[in-house]
């Protein structure tokens, strides 16, 4: 399943289910020939040449952007990070972090005088908040809390900065005195402790002592990574934040907005919809937003309600769709939102009143243009005070880019050209399929022409299913998919229903349904692709990570047509996922029930691909994570166990980390390189 990684307070992106994670042992050059190679196309030493921009923050006045630049340095294995500033009208930059350790979440004061970031202290080996002067001098770190800061806001008049940390461990005294044992409550298998919430502080910008401003049971922040980011009222005399049942993710979804007034500490309940969270007040007009999946129901996509006296509206309700993100336009009239419509990732223009008009991207795609295993991740929206947006973008042949829109009206202009050396390559063609479902309902993905593609040929075809199932394959630049297309693959990405790209019916249909339907949708995508004559039908190999993986396992057990799988940290097993992963109430809402009960006691057997896994026949090659808390390596040792007990030729690799991907640039090669050596070895002749 699948997680958006920014800085963001939860649950929308953790929701999304399942995302991935792999072994890091030593490759076996057999799996990928030489002969894959070809000069000129896209190989595996270009994957360490590949600059990754985010974060994205432009400045009060509109003149420079923030950004943080990251570079794989492969001698370490570590991605070296600085935060560059980028001059809107020239595109000039430069390096504002020299020496900081893994410098993340740039933000301006107010006035524009001041740039924060968090970086890592040598003092407390955490993140910290260091502020640095724009007219010169070196920055200051304002924070020195032991457990570490997670995400902080500036207040209006730029004196003081609100954060999120989390508490000191809730059994520390016991630890040292040799006791370890904690209670077993929402938390997932891999814990070794009772989790200790987060709570808002506040401290000068100038620095000096942090003031506590709330406690007690209820947390900002999850074990598995979401956390408020504060959001100051304009006057300054409170701070709203995502208050979280408690520190574990499981109940997230049961979230609500909170508020402190800063002058008694009184704490209340801003806004009491479950499951609301991102919340922010408009720059002008006295109202402030927050997402919510639509309607409450989890199985819809996340909409952005507008909040004032009168209570919330959901200003996206007619388009009835889910959206990533949203950033205010200075007035406080309209908001800026970013989505997947189709294969497009585009941005619209949401006034609070009327219909949503589409950005003039052209071929830009508003996303972090990555393209992992899963999909690329969405863009963060800043927008200046004439607004000016800035956003990271990609193209089908071009990954993380800078780009700004003048205005709303304007198309956009890149700033950056980090990945440059990507315009001397030969890269596969990609463009947008769409088709008809067995039910009537519209399927689209995107599909990938091998490097030196001739009419009249058939080519070996790779499904690559995208994870989450809350995500979405778009026509952006996808590193494994041009790999692929360099080693003579047509590559496929098929949306299925769960996908958030088209619209909350498409989005709802997979309730109850999480197997059959998708699966199904995703044979209809094929079966397109194949009306075009250019696919060798004998020659399928299927692949994905994450909700990926379990769709890999689900399709190479219920179709005997692919002479390969790639199955990646899969979910096969439903009932253990649910017991052992840290969603457990996430997973439930795809069924409506627990699966120890009658009601559950079928569907959640049913809806699971180890149910089916002796009619596999495809050689596997299996992935995923030790220490994966988001879909427990547990799934796919079963898998291997029931493929290698039937015959079925498997092999199964394991990386030693506790993320659900991979994020080295070692091990990502290594993932990637398995990938293909897998479909290079059993599809090509």
């Amino acid at each position: 399943m699948a997680r958006d990684s920014g800085d963001r307070s939860a649950p929308r992106y953790i929701r999304a289910i399942h995302l991935v994670a792999l072994l890091g042992l030593v490759f076996l050059s057999s799996l990928l020939p030489a002969a894959a190679t070809t000069a000129g196309t896209f190989q595996l030493d270009d994957l360490r040449r590949i600059v990754s921009l985010s974060a994205a923050q432009i400045s009060p006045d509109g003149r420079q952007v923030a950004v943080i630049v990251s570079r794989p340095n492969w001698e370490t294995d570590e991605n070296e990070r600085e935060i560059e500033l980028v001059d809107v009208a020239s595109g000039t930059r430069r390096t504002f972090t020299h020496a900081r350790q893994g410098p993340s979440t740039p933000r301006w004061s107010p006035d524009g005088a001041y740039l924060a970031f968090l970086a890592k202290d040598p003092k407390t080996r955490q993140d910290q908040i260091f502020v640095a002067p724009m007219r010169g001098g070196d920055p200051q770190r304002v924070t020195d809390n032991p457990q570490g800061v997670d995400s902080y806001a500036w207040s209006p008049d730029g004196k003081h900065i609100a954060f999120v940390a989390q508490d000191p461990p809730l059994n520390a005294e016991a630890i040292k005195a040799h006791n370890k044992v904690f209670r077993v409550t929402d938390g997932h298998f891999l814990l070794d402790k009772e989790v200790a919430p987060w709570h808002l502080w506040m401290v000068p910008a100038a620095g000096g002592t942090a003031r506590r401003l709330t406690q007690g049971k209820f947390s900002l922040g999850t074990e598995s990574g979401s956390t408020t980011t504060p959001a100051w009222r304009p006057d300054g005399g409170a701070i709203a934040f995502t208050t979280f049942p408690g520190p574990y993710w499981a109940p997230s979804f049961r979230s609500t907005i909170g508020e402190v007034t800063l002058a008694d500490g009184a704490m209340h309940t801003l806004v009491e919809a479950q499951g609301a969270s991102y919340f922010s007040y408009a720059p002008a007009g006295g109202r402030s937003a927050f997402q919510r999946p639509r309607d409450g129901d989890q199985n819809n996509g996340d909409a952005v309600y507008v909040h004032s006296d009168e209570g919330s509206r959901d200003v996206t309700a007619e388009m009835a769709r889910h959206f990533n993100s949203y950033a205010w336009m200075p007035d406080g009239r309209a908001l800026i939102t970013s989505g997947s419509l189709g294969t497009d990732s585009v941005l619209w223009k949401q006034p609070l009143a009327g219909k949503a008009s589409l950005l003039r991207l052209g071929e830009v795609q508003a996303n972090d243009g990555m393209g992992t295993t899963t999909s690329a991740g969405p863009a963060s929206i800043s927008i200046s005070r004439n607004g000016v947006i800035a956003f990271i973008g990609s193209t089908s042949t071009h990954p993380s880019e800078l780009y700004v829109l003048d205005s709303t009206t304007a198309k956009p202009r890149r700033l950056t050209d980090v990945n440059a050396f990507l315009d001397d390559l030969d890269l596969g063609r990609t463009e947008s399929i769409e088709w008809t479902n067995h039910d009537g309902l519209p399927g689209d993905g995107a599909l990938t022409y091998p490097v030196g593609y001739q009419a009249g040929r058939k080519y070996p075809l790779v499904l690559v299913i995208h994870g989450g199932p809350m995500m979405a394959s778009n026509v952006g630049f996808q590193r494994l998919a041009q790999l692929l297309a360099a080693s003579g693959f047509l590559v496929f990405q098929p949306n299925y229903r769960g996908s958030t790209n088209l619209g909350d019916a498409y989005q709802h249909a997979m309730y109850r349904d999480t197997g059959e339907g998708p699966g199904k949708d995703v044979m209809a995508g094929l079966a397109a692709v194949e009306k075009l004559g250019i696919v060798d039908m004998t020659r399928l190999g299927v692949g994905g990570w994450s909700y990926g993986g379990y769709m890999s396992a689900w399709l190479s057990s219920h179709h005997d047509v692919w002479k390969a799988a790639l199955v990646g940290a899969p979910v096969t097993d439903w009932l253990m996922d649910y017991s052992i992963s840290f969603y457990q109430e996430g997973d439930a809402y795809f069924f409506g029930s627990s699966p120890w009960t009658d009601e559950g006691w079928e569907i959640w057997r049913k809806q699971s691909p180890i149910t089916y896994v002796r009619n596999v026949k495809a050689p596997t090659l299996i992935l995923g994570s030790v220490r994966d808390a988001n879909v427990p390596l547990v799934n796919a040792f079963e898998w291997y166990h029931a493929l290698r007990d039937n015959g079925v030729p498997v092999e199964f690799y394991a990386y030693p980390i506790s993320s659900h991907v991979p994020h080295d640039i070692v091990q990502i090669t290594d993932l990637y390189r398995r990938w293909v050596g897998w479909m290079v070895d059993h599809l090509k002749p």
